[in-house]
């Protein structure tokens, strides 16, 4: 079993350090501090007050490292590499920074916000446990379209959860494997996730289905038996129907009977389901963004946009959640229906 990295994906433990480098910016001075001839007397505090933390943080692999200073002067195409990767995770993390104030994530419009529940998770979060968070499903979990691992929607619900709860112990693993949907997914499910013991189980199904074609009703099915077997250890489950996209609104109809059926069953087994479709096409058609905005140029997967808007309102949720149980609101352990907007 890989281990679990705190705020980062388990299978890519690299990343992981370059990650929170970058959406964290307190911890952006370890990095550049290794990179830089010398280090200025803020990032050396900094440097040493993320020392000081309750967690430590992997290190780059050692082949990433930059030269010593005496090489870099004695070799200036070292010099040059050097400041090219420095350039590169400055500009790295501008674009985690401030993308948001290009273009504003915002919940649609004109709709109700009533309160999800996510009690198992949020009582974990509550009582100073670690959480273990598993983000199932295929590419667009995996985070194709992204321009960085750093960037796909579960290393930034990672980011903002730290954000929120800086002295918890929360890992999200990215269980997402490109091309599969429910038949494909249920085949791994006790190895990807109900053996790593999660707290929340964030299932995104159904895309590749309605792409080639596969009945709805077998797909609801197999999720409905995934489902018991997922709430038999415990976790809390929230489901992700397809996205809005070109070429998900190619198949209109089948599309429209996968969310149908997703939410049925959601309903019967009392867990919840995050509306994925309906917010994104709140983006394009009520809040007038493009859809080049928030989807790439093959019509499917979403941008780095799209993959931080949906993981920030899903994040806000969450959050939500944890401060209703902290508030003392009493939130049935039986009634989970999940509704973000």
């Amino acid at each position: 079993m890989s281990r679990h990295y705190p705020f980062c994906l388990s299978t890519l433990p690299t990343a992981c350090a370059v990650s929170l480098a970058l959406l964290m910016p307190a911890s952006v001075s370890p990095l550049l501090a290794q990179m830089a001839p010398q280090q200025t007397a803020q990032q050396a505090a900094l440097s040493d007050n993320a020392k000081s933390g309750n967690r430590t943080e992997p290190k780059p692999p050692a082949e990433s490292s930059a030269p010593p200073a005496a090489t870099m002067a004695a070799n200036p195409a070292a010099k040059g590499i050097a400041g090219k990767a420095i350039d590169k995770v400055k500009e790295a993390a501008k674009s985690a920074g401030d993308i948001f104030s290009r273009v504003p994530c915002l919940p649609p419009k004109g709709a109700s916000k009533s309160m999800g529940s996510l009690p198992h998770v949020a009582g974990k979060l509550v009582a100073g446990q670690p959480v273990v968070i598993i983000a199932f499903g295929s590419s667009s979990t995996a985070g194709f379209g992204a321009t960085s691992p750093d960037f796909n929607y579960p290393n930034r619900l990672a980011a903002q959860l730290r954000r929120q709860y800086p002295t918890a112990d929360i890992s999200v693993v990215n269980a997402g494997k490109g091309g599969e949907d429910a038949p494909e997914m249920m085949k791994r499910l006790q190895t990807s996730v109900i053996d790593m013991h999660p707290d929340l189980v964030i299932w995104q199904v159904g895309t590749n289905a309605v792409l080639r074609n596969l009945d709805p009703g077998e797909t609801a099915k197999l999720v409905e038996e995934g489902i018991g077997r997922i709430q038999a250890v415990g976790a809390d489950i929230v489901l992700i129907d397809p996205q809005y996209s070109p070429k998900v609104n190619e198949h209109a109809e089948s599309a429209g009977k996968m969310m149908k059926l997703l939410n049925k069953t959601a309903e019967l087994r009392k867990v919840g389901i995050f509306p994925r479709f309906a917010v994104m096409k709140d983006w394009h058609e009520r809040q007038a963004i493009p859809i080049e905005n928030f989807v790439i140029a093959d019509g499917l997967h979403m941008s780095d946009w799209g993959y931080a808007c949906f993981a920030q309102l899903l994040g806000d949720d969450i959050i939500k959640s944890v401060g209703q149980i902290k508030l003392g609101v009493n939130v049935p352990a039986d009634v989970r229906a999940y509704r973000p907007m």
